[in-house]
């Protein structure tokens, strides 16, 4: 035996030696897991719907995990900056990204990302849909969407429309209503919903297509009126409030789904837990009721269900991105 067959074989048994002492030490740590705090990051503003929904359901998976959940607001970037530090972070479970549908819309936007949604990061699990509701500020004239409808067609280009930021799912649902009813507006896109509501409020701007969670209390306290939803059946929280596609688009429906990811190193035993944590979450009383006071449906699926429903809407939305012709760099 030569020097570098000697060597070769010295090197491989110490690499076994390794392996099989950090081995019992790796499978410790997952049946450990967790033992501290979990980072659930979320790339959108508190005070939003989807923070709104992300809180509750945090504080409910800290109970079953033993763990505190902690939202950790990381706003801009469409939710891409969020995305991308998840995407970078140790896969040992306590780093999240709670995301939104914008993580299925950005590919088709952005012409770089620093980071790819199906290899850099893992399916945890889907969370919720969120209804979209088309409101308008109290200064604005008309007063049903028929009349707002009309009132475009007439006066092109007379309304601002906020958005939670550019290429999120409220700015793609303003695209879609425009283009169904054959109107155009300005777009006014904002650090996440929370400060595109307060603007909404004030009058500084006119439309807003947001999740319900998010305007719901706005709505109830009438700083702003109600004109359509975007679900194919109307709200129960809203039950005078007509759907677009009852009213002015036929068959459009638009909802702005949520769920979580992990780091792509991540332990499947890890996604499992979390998932079981999910699963409970979603299931109690407490939840539910919680996510249907705010207009929301819980969605449950699986870690392998949830790959697969982003392997399924990536493409579409490319499409819609790319009849719209929406780029953002």
């Amino acid at each position: 035996m030569n020097f570098s067959t000697t060597r070769r074989c010295a090197l491989q048994a110490l690499a076994a030696a390794v392996a099989i002492g950090l081995a019992p030490a790796a499978l410790a740590a997952e049946d450990n897991y967790p033992n501290r705090p979990i980072r659930m990051v979320l790339g959108f503003s508190a005070g939003g719907g989807t923070d709104v929904i992300a809180r509750e359901l945090a504080q409910k998976m800290s109970e079953s995990l033993g763990v505190s959940v902690v939202v950790d607001n990381k706003p801009g970037a469409n939710g891409n900056i969020s995305a991308e530090l998840v995407a970078k972070a140790p896969g040992d479970g306590y780093t999240l990204l709670y995301n939104t549908s914008s993580i299925v819309l950005s590919p088709g936007i952005y012409s770089k990302l620093g980071y790819d949604v199906l290899k850099d990061l893992k399916p945890v699990g889907l969370v919720a849909n969120l209804p979209i509701v088309l409101v308008t500020s109290n200064t604005v004239k008309p007063k049903s969407v028929t009349d707002l409808v009309a009132v475009m067609k007439r006066e092109p280009e007379k309304f601002n429309y906020a958005s939670a930021g550019n290429g999120n799912i409220t700015h793609f649902a303003m695209l879609m209503f425009e283009h169904a009813v054959g109107v155009k507006s300005n777009h006014i896109p904002y650090r996440g919903e929370a400060p595109a509501m307060a603007d909404l409020m004030g009058g500084q701007v006119d439309l807003y297509m947001g999740t319900a969670p998010g305007v719901m209390p706005a709505i109830n306290d009438k700083r702003v009126r109600a004109l359509a939803v975007t679900s194919l059946k109307r709200l129960p929280a809203l039950p005078e409030v007509p759907t677009l596609s009852e009213s002015v688009a036929k068959g459009l429906e638009i909802g702005a789904w949520s769920g979580i990811m992990a780091p792509p190193g991540t332990p499947d035993a890890v996604i499992a837990r979390l998932n079981d944590s999910l699963k409970k979450a979603l299931a109690s009383p407490e939840v539910q009721a919680r996510f249907a006071s705010q207009s929301a449906e819980t969605r449950y699926a699986t870690a392998e269900q949830y790959g697969q429903f982003l392997r399924t809407e990536l493409p579409r939305w490319r499409q819609i991105a790319q009849q719209a012709n929406v780029k953002l760099d």
